[in-house]
């Protein structure tokens, strides 16, 4: 089958303005909920985009690790090539996809580091092999695979038990601005409901063409 024949029928439910919350974090966290109901494969996994200063973008999978009122929070090495384009350019967007669910959330805003005390808190409830392996990737860096395992070797046998975090690696929130929530939909007419933050109390809702 060549990839231009290949469909998908989109018709599993829908999503009307007169159903969807009045808060756009509410909203997100009703459909993360029913993705973990569903047992969706990696729910809280998302593409992170950044761009460098000359606008070139990038993106790849992180790992949400929490979500409030102030934003979407992910854990990373800050000296990586996204630590360097968020320290750079702050902007920068998410994308959650469940196909599963036909759904997909979209998320834009700034980013900033989240306090060290907070990085502190989840380093330590990391599994034992996470927190050296944050020690021991320089990560986006070239190396080879020998040098890596042998950087695993000498730092498990140095740093012990109770590793503390290293300084370059930490959390990050993202600020939202703007959410946007897609239902599929038959005929590929899709459902797209877009909350616009217009002050620190009031979103502004509408619908964009699919």
């Amino acid at each position: 089958m060549s990839v231009a024949d290949i469909r998908h029928k989109y018709e599993k439910s829908q999503l009307l303005e007169s159903s969807i919350a009045d808060n756009p974090f509410d909203q997100f966290s009703l459909w993360l909920n029913e993705a973990l109901k569903a047992d969706v494969t990696e729910p809280t996994a998302m593409t992170l985009a950044t761009a460098s200063p000359e606008g070139k973008p990038s993106a790849r999978i992180v790992l949400l690790k929490g979500v409030d009122a102030r934003g979407m929070v992910f854990f990373t090495n800050y000296l990586s090539r996204k630590g360097h384009e968020i320290a750079a350019n702050p902007h920068a967007s998410l994308l959650f996809f469940w196909p599963a669910l036909e759904r997909q959330v979209r998320i834009e805003g700034v980013i900033e580091k989240i306090p060290a005390a907070e990085s502190d808190l989840y380093f330590q409830s990391r599994p034992l092999e996470s927190r050296i392996g944050a020690w021991v990737s320089p990560q986006s860096q070239p190396i080879s695979r020998d040098e890596l395992e042998a950087r695993t070797a000498a730092l498990t046998a140095s740093l012990g038990a109770t590793p503390t975090r290293p300084e370059h690696w930490g959390g990050y929130r993202l600020l939202p601005n703007c959410f946007e929530f897609w239902q599929g939909r038959p005929s590929r007419l899709h459902d797209r409901l877009v909350f616009q933050r217009e002050n620190d109390a009031h979103w502004a809702l509408q619908r964009l063409a699919p």
